[in-house]
């Protein structure tokens, strides 16, 4: 009996051991986030976008990138950039990974964010507002630039694999797929000490994201607009964060979005076929597989898609919108609708049209005037205007000229713009965004309201056919076909008065552009968003500009171009890269995403790997080229795609459960034997009590 109940405590011991630690060659630290340095270090571009607040960059499969947007610091200046594997972009600047890890940067340098030329052995860097980050090889982080809060004391930090940038904070993903954080916490953008088994981050203005290992997503910080409600998010592979908007791209190719969307950012539901997202202030820019790019919001409103407009007899553009009047006096707009500018289809009867700022207004063939969009001044107050033959839209006011040669205004009047009750004889209107322009019959030229660049400095002006007004700057078409120019000059815009051979001239935000008699087209200004490429335009009737995009009238057909972002991003192919993934598995278990056999996917991508082990077995690794697997040994995983490779699901009995069962019939097994000594024993108790009662009788 005794050797029974030694035999027994041991068998339950071992069994008890067995069943909760696994065996060494099962466990270890997990791998989520592999070492950046063993994916980044091919010196291979991979296809890619990347936003800063107003600028977009693409990184070409040449390793040569192309950008975008506002370029007041020369953040967009990287035409000569070659051998670049990574690009990231910051506030007003934008810097590059070359393929022997160093880097370069240009743009706003005023904090010292450029100043990174001395950096080496760097695998992946991060912009922010006015600082820049970087991961080496080994794990370790250097930043510079501005420090306000803290954001830049990464020197300490070990382990690291991706970093990441937001306005005055930095998030680091450590090799374990824990992260940390540093800067700014008022928001409780960098609250992440609790996250675990992430594989991915990103960081908007005041607010943080992450992506787990299982394809859910998890943020904190400011959450003003919506942006960090991403509990409810499945199946992503890729985040990133805007100034007030967050972003995930699904495994399947489409994108989600949530927060502020007051300029469309988020208005990417219909987006397909997509491999890579980045965010800026107010846009989204995808990467299709085929290399083509898409855009959605600020500056990618949809104000250039005239392609299938026909008919049209007069065009006009404003800052988010164009606008189009057809030979049967209805009208087409397209662009931002945020305030019901767009808002005509209903319009009948219109002999012109003028885009305002956010508002349309329409002349009616019987002198009245109809408007629609933005009116919080007032501007589309116009419903009682009669014997009008002309009209002019600006920022927030409206012009109306009489037949009698007078003139009408509505709207704002914080500059005297609307202060035109005693102009006469006039034959002609413009608006600026704060001034007003009149043509008289004499074709001298008056002006009123915003002056501060000069914009209204046309009294000396004579022998004026056309006025054209736009952002702070005025422009007379003068007799003998040429341009006079006042206001602002920043980007050059008084080169127009060098321009012959002009039959119109149209003024934008920063542009003046110019219809020569021939039909071709000339410009002077801003060229940051593409608006400028009208070189090999032709037989064009008129031409309309607004911020940040051209459109042209052509005499065939009352067909329409357009030169802007959105037109120049559709130009933009950045290339394909692609690999192979071969997976398998062994016996005893089943890969259930992708599956088994041979897969094809864009490089850079991140592909979820789930394997699913039969009943009694689990998976004990992932072997194979392995390196840029998140997690070997996890059973629900991500692999980035850097390179062709070939993996296999190992899958092994699964002992502790084995151990854990056998433990348990063991313990019952054990009570069920002491249940029985102990009656046995109670039995004997009780015989002996009654055995000694008789023999006191």
């Amino acid at each position: 009996m005794k050797n029974k109940k030694m035999l027994l405590l041991a068998l339950l011991a071992f069994v008890l051991i067995f069943s909760l630690v696994s065996p060494a060659w099962g466990v270890g630290a997990s791998a989520l986030a592999r070492d950046v340095g063993s994916v980044m270090s091919l010196g291979e571009a991979v296809p890619m976008v990347a936003a800063g607040y107003l600028h977009t960059a693409g990184l070409k499969a040449d390793g040569t990138v192309v950008a975008i947007g506002d370029n007041s610091q020369g953040q967009c200046n990287v035409g000569n950039w070659t051998d670049i594997i990574q690009v990231a972009g910051g506030g007003y600047h934008t810097v590059g990974v070359r393929s022997d890890a160093t880097v370069v940067a240009v743009g706003d340098n005023s904090e010292g964010q450029c100043n990174v030329g001395d950096w080496a052995d760097i695998v992946q860097v991060a912009g922010g507002s006015s600082h820049t980050v970087g991961v080496k090889a080994d794990g370790t982080v250097v930043a510079v630039g501005w420090n306000g809060g803290g954001q830049c004391n990464v020197g300490n930090w070990t382990g690291i694999v991706q970093v990441a940038a937001g306005f005055a904070h930095t998030v680091g993903l450590k090799f374990g797929g824990a992260v940390v954080a540093v800067g700014y916490k008022g928001l409780g953008q960098s609250d992440v000490d609790e996250w675990k088994d992430i594989v991915q981050i990103a960081a908007g203005s005041y607010f943080t994201v992450g992506l787990k290992a299982d394809g859910t997503v998890v943020a904190v910080g400011d959450n003003a607009y919506g942006q960090c409600n991403v509990s409810n998010w499945t199946d992503i592979i890729q985040v990133v964060a805007g100034d007030g908007h967050t972003v995930g791209l699904k495994a399947d190719g489409t994108v989600v979005a949530a927060g502020k969307n007051d300029q469309g950012q988020c208005d990417i539901g219909m987006w397909t076929d997509i491999i890579q997202v980045a965010a800026g202030v107010g846009d989204t820019v995808g990467l299709k597989s085929d290399g083509a790019v898409v855009a959605a919001g600020s500056g990618y409103y949809g104000e250039c898609d005239v392609g299938g407009w026909k008919n049209i007899i007069q065009v006009s553009a404003n800052t988010v919108h164009t606008v189009g009047l057809k030979n049967d006096g209805t009208v087409v707009a397209v662009g931002n609708n945020y305030y019901g500018q767009l808002d005509v289809s209903d319009w009948a009867d219109i002999v012109q049209i003028a885009a305002g700022a956010r508002h349309t207004v329409g002349l009616k063939a019987d002198g009245t005037v109809v408007a629609a969009g933005w009116n919080d001044d007032g501007q589309c107050n116009v419903g009682n205007w009669t014997g009008i033959v002309k009209i002019a839209a600006g920022n927030r006011h409206t012009v109306g000229l009489k037949a009698d040669g007078t003139v009408l205004a509505t709207g704002s009047n914080d500059y005297g713009q609307c202060n035109v009750g005693n102009w006469t004889d006039v034959t002609g209107v413009a608006a600026g965004w704060g001034h007003t322009i009149g043509l008289r019959a004499d074709k001298t030229v008056i002006a009123v309201g915003h002056n501060e660049y000069g914009e209204c400095a046309v009294t000396g002006w004579s022998d004026i056919d056309q006025v054209a007004a736009g952002g702070f700057n005025t422009a007379g078409l003068e007799a003998h076909d040429t341009v006079a120019v006042a206001g602002d000059n920043t980007f050059g815009q008084y080169s127009a008065s060098s321009w012959t051979d002009i039959i119109q001239v149209a003024v934008g935000s920063y542009e003046v552009v110019g219809l020569k008699a021939n039909g071709t087209v000339t410009a002077a200004g801003k060229e940051d968003a593409g608006q400028n490429m009208i070189t090999d335009w032709s037989d064009i009737v008129e031409v309309a500009v607004g911020d940040s995009q051209t459109i042209g009238r052509l005499r065939s057909g009352g067909t329409v171009v357009a030169a802007g972002p959105e037109i120049e991003l559709a130009a933009w192919n950045l290339g394909v890269v692609r690999y192979a993934l071969t997976i398998s598995g062994t016996a005893n278990g089943s890969i259930t995403a992708p599956g088994e056999g041979v897969f094809t996917y864009n490089a850079g991508m991140l592909v979820r790997l789930v394997a699913r082990p039969g009943s009694g077995y689990r998976l004990i690794k992932w072997t194979g080229d392995v390196e840029s697997i998140a997690n070997v040994r996890a059973a629900a995983t991500v692999i980035t795609m850097r390179g062709d490779y070939a993996i296999t699901a190992n899958f092994v009995v699964n002992w502790p459960l084995i151990g854990g069962i056998i433990g348990a019939i063991a313990v019952v097994a054990g009570l069920v034997i002491l249940f029985m000594r102990r009656s046995r024993a109670a039995r004997r108790k009780k015989q002996s009590r009654r055995r000694a009662a008789r023999k006191k009788h």
